[in-house]
């Protein structure tokens, strides 16, 4: 991943010191389990502890320059492993292992670590999405379907289903890191031919890893859930960057990403304000969707292994997890941020001239005796006159002689209060299903029961 989208917590997980560290621990905890089984002398285990190198820049000069020569990263490592701990101790690195065992396992811990990350970026955002959503809780503001005028919900509401949507992501992520947590030193191909299931149960235990049965490579499929519960989260978020980039719109303009001091939207034209930040991550999940075919076209390999799809997770893997960290800190500075034009959101509302209650006028004809096909008829109709007329939809449905309401029941009919008098069942069940702090929970019901449309 470029440096501009690439975080530290997560590039620090995958740089070559990471995965060389990881790779020794690896060994090194095959060896005293070895030991602990009566196979390794107990002192030479020691001394391949203690003198095992410092993974530090010049150690992963030697690999890769040793590589050189092996053509084989693992054997390079291998090597340079044991010149530095010397004979007889380090005869005993690799002991009854496969490259697999070391790069298999240690990927699934790097790939646990990562997700930790990622999932705690998720639960920030959980939090200031609720923060905005109960804020907004009763801001009302025109409901658009096929990006058309539909009926009113609020602010709140918008983003409580946000909210909602990057729950289930945390759960996703949390399932996928549960897969994931696994590991295996079966051998060659999976058999433990030359390696007790002993020593692959305390590796992985050290490892806070679960073993698992394999061929030569742990399975996958694991693997591909990882990339799909990534980029679902990217998926999310487009959808609601996509949404910000809509509002933002100089006809809409409802809300609008932060403008900081000093810059600028435009070289050429000062007066704009360009929803960059949005249409950022809209991208960034383009390039997340990809990641998951190249992922899933990784679970099928030849036989016990091939390594088709080595050359390809050490692109995607750190990659995806660098962008779904990016993307999820953005967005949850841009929703922190965001500037909220409640003023707009009910003119926006009053320029349908109310047709946006049609409805329950429809709704109100039929309870009058009027059927349903012919109630709508004359809604339709009505409906179509104010738009063209720019006349409000109540002047046009109490001028029509077909309708048979009285002003007060129109008047009824086309409430703001009450079209939103049942939003709060959607913030009753966010705050069933997210994990809050019992403080802001119980501040939330309180606005639940203090906030009003009037």
């Amino acid at each position: 991943m470029i440096d501009r989208y690439s975080p530290k917590e997560i590039t620090d997980i995958f740089s070559d010191q990471a995965r060389f560290a990881t790779w020794l621990e690896v060994e090194i905890l095959a060896t005293e389990a070895w030991a602990k089984f009566g196979v390794v002398p107990a002192e030479h285990a020691k001394e391949v502890r203690s003198k095992a190198p410092v993974i530090d820049a010049d150690f992963v000069a030697k690999v890769l320059e040793r590589e050189k020569i092996t053509n084989h990263d693992v054997a390079a490592f291998v090597d340079e492993v044991q010149a530095a701990i010397g004979f007889p101790a380090g005869a005993w690195i690799h002991y009854g292992l496969t490259s697999s065992d070391v790069v298999d396992t240690a990927l699934c811990y790097m790939m646990t670590r990562a997700l930790d990350a990622v999932i705690g970026q998720v639960e920030k955002l959980i939090a200031t999405l609720a923060d905005k959503a109960f804020e907004h809780y009763m801001t009302p503001m025109l409901g658009r379907t096929h990006g058309m005028a539909a009926e009113p919900t609020t602010f709140g509401n918008k983003i409580a289903l946000w909210t909602l949507q990057v729950n289930r992501d945390l759960r996703r992520l949390k399932m996928a890191r549960d897969g994931i947590s696994v590991g295996k030193l079966s051998g060659a191909v999976g058999t433990y031919s030359n390696i007790e299931p002993s020593i692959e149960l305390f590796v992985c235990e050290n490892l806070g890893l679960k073993p698992v049965p394999a061929t030569q490579v742990i399975a996958r499929d694991r693997h591909a859930e990882v990339i799909y519960a990534l980029s679902a989260l990217a998926s999310s978020i487009e959808t609601f960057a996509t949404e910000i980039r809509h509002l933002q719109r100089t006809e809409v303009q409802e809300a609008e990403e932060y403008f900081s001091q000093g810059q600028k939207g435009s070289s050429a034209m000062p007066h704009k304000r360009n929803p960059i930040l949005s249409e950022r991550l809209v991208g960034m999940s383009r390039v997340m969707r990809g990641y998951l075919i190249s992922a899933l076209e990784d679970v099928a390999l030849w036989h016990e292994r091939d390594i088709s799809h080595s050359s390809v997770e050490r692109i995607i893997i750190p990659d995806a997890f660098a962008l779904a960290y990016y993307v999820t800190s953005k967005f949850d500075s841009l929703i922190a941020g965001l500037v909220v034009y409640k003023e707009r959101m009910l003119e926006n509302i009053d320029r349908t001239y109310g047709l946006v209650f049609s409805q329950p006028v429809l709704l109100a004809l039929v309870s009058s005796g009027l059927s349903r096909d012919n109630a709508y008829r004359i809604v339709q109709r009505c409906a179509r006159q104010a738009w063209e007329r720019k006349t409000h939809f109540s002047k046009v449905l109490l001028d029509d002689p077909e309708v048979k309401l009285t002003q007060d029941q129109i008047a009824k009919a086309m409430e703001l209060k009450s079209a939103l008098s049942n939003v709060s069942n959607t913030f009753e069940v966010l705050l069933r299903e997210i994990a809050l702090p019992k403080s802001k929970t119980d501040q939330y019901r309180k606005l639940l029961v203090g906030s009003r449309v009037e």
